[in-house]
């Protein structure tokens, strides 16, 4: 046991102090530092402070009133100006970028609004689409006040229809607690898939690396095959913890200190501010069984490589695995409660992601995560013996070792070593 605490303690205190981990770290707390700023950057970038001017020739002498009462209600950013000039020094005024734009406004034979917009910049902008949309409130102002009908009666034709939606099944989430439940998932969804490639990766890489510099034969010398894979594994998964607490302390604080600004609002919408604690819980849980599942794996198909080139194209199957569980998973944000993506959240290689899923967006009958638990759990230990024996005999074998047909001499380098 003492020489398993000397390897898991290796593992994890080498791979804290390496540059990768650290810069790894670093660049994934900008990250949440950006995303915990993102209005700040994007008026940063954008401008969005700046006033925009457009200049106004209005030959109609009715049109310009209401629109400029009309977008100064909608956006204080937007300021219209009457414009005394030619339509040539309006647009030679545009052109020097003395001002944002120049709106024609005239009225048609029907006596309604039609309107000529002139703009440096070719492509749709919000500054015209702001306009645009305000001088079609003033035609149908102007419409219904031709045709007779008052604003009370407008204003009830565009008045919303009360439509309400009972769940007969009171245990059902609402359209809002759907929506923030699918926000919360779809994060912690791509953390678990991210970490559990980067994670298992990692194992293999590890063990690859170790077997190419011959350091392998002096480790299995000193403790045994099935002792340095645990604590190889268990290491990584240290390690991995470590950096997802850090993630946590750095995203919660920010979060607190961004509740009462528009990044608030994008955490609320996220869900991250009204999420049950259980989901933290199951996502913590799904976390650590599935990467226990595939690091096992990883260390499996690691322990038949000698050289490291070889790792990628060997850990292909279960990159394949994670990949299909997680475009799953997707697929079910839209659809929790498809019976396919019922049936997958049962399957070991898929219920990390798929039953995690079911549980934040749907109540999930306890008797199916306990279910589908146990299966994992199962799983694991199935791979793990056989991930032991063949890992065993494994670490024995060099040269090249590109085909799963290697797991056969792996099983028979460990029957003779018996």
């Amino acid at each position: 046991m003492n020489k398993f605490w000397i390897v898991l303690g290796h593992t994890y205190f080498s791979r804290l102090k390496s540059k990768a981990f650290i810069i790894s770290t670093l660049v994934v707390f900008l990250f949440i530092f950006g995303i915990a700023n993102i209005q700040s950057i994007i008026q940063l970038f954008t401008g969005d402070d700046e006033l925009e001017q457009v200049i106004v020739i209005d030959e109609s002498g009715e049109l310009f009133a209401p629109l400029e009462t009309s977008i100064s209600q909608l956006d204080e950013e937007v300021e219209l100006i009457a414009y005394e000039e030619s339509e040539e020094v309006g647009k030679s005024a545009v052109q020097n970028e003395e001002y944002d734009g120049l709106l024609i406004l005239e009225l048609d034979e029907n006596n309604l609004p039609i309107a000529t917009y002139y703009e440096n910049n070719a492509a749709e902008s919000s500054l015209q689409y702001t306009i645009e949309q305000q001088l079609q409130q003033v035609k149908i102002a102007i419409a219904t006040e031709q045709a007779g009908v008052d604003e009370a009666t407008l204003a009830s034709i565009y008045e919303e229809m009360p439509f309400e939606k009972i769940a007969l099944d009171e245990a059902t989430k609402t359209d809002e607690e759907l929506n923030q439940a699918r926000g919360i998932v779809y994060i912690m969804l791509f953390v678990l898939y991210m970490a559990v490639i980067i994670y298992g990766q990692m194992i293999a890489m590890d063990v690859a690396t170790e077997k190419s510099s011959r350091v392998m034969e002096i480790l299995i010398s000193s403790a045994s095959p099935v002792t340095h894979m645990f604590a190889k594994i268990i290491g990584i998964a240290l390690l991995g913890l470590t950096q997802m607490v850090l993630f946590f302390i750095v995203g919660a604080s920010l979060i607190s200190t961004k509740m009462d600004t528009t990044s608030g609002e994008i955490f609320e919408f996220f869900g991250f501010t009204s999420t049950s604690i259980s989901i933290y819980f199951y996502a913590l849980l799904f976390f650590i069984l599935g990467y226990f599942l595939y690091a096992t794996i990883a260390a499996m198909l690691g322990s038949l490589v000698s050289r490291v080139e070889d790792v990628q194209q060997l850990i292909m199957p279960m990159v394949f695995l994670i990949m299909i569980a997680f475009f799953i998973a997707m697929f079910g944000l839209t659809v929790p409660d498809a019976k396919f993506i019922t049936i997958t959240s049962f399957i070991p290689f898929f219920s990390p992601m798929i039953m995690f899923l079911r549980v934040g967006m749907l109540e999930v009958p306890i008797w199916e995560v306990i279910v589908s638990v146990g299966l994992l759990v199962g799983t694991i230990i199935l791979l793990a013996i056989l991930g032991a024996r063949i890992y065993r005999g494994g670490v024995l074998m060099y040269g090249p070792s590109r085909s799963l047909k290697d797991f056969k001499k792996a099983l028979m380098l460990t029957k003779k070593e018996k």
